[in-house]
């Protein structure tokens, strides 16, 4: 799974929903690992191991695409968790 193409379809897809903004912010925070400037692709995007684990987790492929109706489900799970 490569990660700058999860980054921009999460991009693609948030950007109609302002109000998950920041639910993303706090979840990207999250899963991008430390000291992401020092290595490339130099942008805040989280571990293509990671990832790869989450897509084999959810849908049995580790290069399964992002689906982003999944990503607004996730993403609305976790702002529903935070306040609790």
């Amino acid at each position: 799974m490569n990660p700058i193409r999860t980054l921009l379809a999460a991009i693609g897809v948030l950007i109609f929903r302002p109000s998950l903004w920041p639910t993303a912010v706090v979840q990207a925070r999250r899963l991008v690992p430390d000291g992401w400037w020092r290595r490339p692709p130099f942008l805040p995007v989280p571990d293509t191991d990671l990832l790869a684990f989450r897509a084999t987790t959810q849908y049995g492929d580790p290069q399964h695409p992002v689906v982003p109706d999944d990503l607004i489900s996730w993403l609305e799970w976790c702002r529903a968790e935070a306040r609790r």
